[in-house]
């Protein structure tokens, strides 16, 4: 069984050019599947019935796993039998029928307007780094563009004549989004009177950069979110993907359209849009108990 296992680890790094973490997490799930099927008896991948996987699952759940993890572990042991069966090591695959266990979407964590409006306004505008942050901020959340998509702005992505910005997200698929008129007067004032004094090198073609004059990181974003949290008295715990939940969920409680937010989140698919319709669902069920006298 040893020797079957690393060979399919193999094909999977060799074949397929799987990252070495990934390599690791597959063969993480399938040793603790074998170690079961020792247990139980079973001497060759070969001899594995559906019931017998079903009751590994079925182990993993009754110790607490979490759905996502059952899930991937399930994930890894249909990808081993499919190379089993595409090598003629196996006649039938016993994974073939199996579904993956239902993962409970878990709802964003978002702000409410007036934590987001108090958030933005702690950057101290009369400092330069601090006119920079006041402009990522307003963008952010005007946009609801991904943190990696704020960093890879460039000068040339933002019309501010027009209001909006251009943005490459995911897939290299590129998205046009207003810009609100806050979010524009602001961007105006970093580019007039801080960004110059910034930036140190010619041709820097980044539109937020940092101290250094270089194009401001992910990380660096994430340190001055967290530090305008504390300074808010924000408790939540609070990411660049906070500001982007936060905004979907604003616009769909003051009446915007599916449609559009995804467009604007650059959303393949829309059902991964809705799920800011359950927040703004429970955020009305939360209204109606705090204020309707016979709730």
């Amino acid at each position: 069984m040893e020797q079957t296992l690393r060979e399919f680890i193999h094909y999977l790094s060799v074949e397929r050019g799987l990252a070495a973490n990934t390599l690791e997490a597959y063969s993480r799930d399938l040793r603790g599947f074998t170690s079961f099927l020792k247990k139980s008896g079973v001497s060759a991948y070969e001899e594995v019935k559906r019931n017998q996987i079903v009751a590994y699952i079925h182990s993993l759940r009754k110790n607490g796993r979490a759905a996502s993890t059952l899930s991937r572990n399930l994930a890894s042991i249909r990808s081993f039998y499919n190379f089993l069966f595409m090598e003629k090591r196996i006649s039938d695959n016993p994974t073939a029928d199996l579904e993956s266990p239902k993962i409970e979407k878990k709802l964003p964590r978002v702000l409410s307007t007036q934590e987001v409006e108090t958030l933005l306004e702690q950057p101290d505008c009369r400092q330069l780094g601090g006119l920079r942050d006041k402009a990522m901020l307003e963008v952010i959340y005007a946009t609801g563009i991904r943190v990696s998509e704020l960093m890879s702005l460039d000068l040339s992505d933002i019309n501010l004549e027009a209001g909006f910005i251009r943005c490459i997200g995911k897939g290299d698929k590129e998205r046009i989004i207003p810009l609100g008129s806050v979010a524009v007067r602001y961007v105006e004032e970093y580019l007039q009177n801080s960004r110059p004094k910034l930036v140190r090198f010619l041709g820097e073609t980044a539109l937020f950069v940092n101290q250094h004059g270089r194009r401001m990181t992910r990380q660096g974003f994430w340190k001055i979110l967290k530090k305008y949290a504390r300074q808010a008295g924000i408790t939540k715990d609070i990411t660049p993907h906070t500001i982007r939940h936060s905004f979907a969920t604003h616009l769909l409680e003051n009446g915007a359209d599916l449609r559009s937010v995804q467009e604007m989140l650059g959303h393949a698919d829309i059902s991964t849009t809705q799920i800011y319709t359950q927040v703004t669902k429970h955020k009305l069920r939360d209204i109606y108990e705090k204020t309707h006298p016979r709730a």
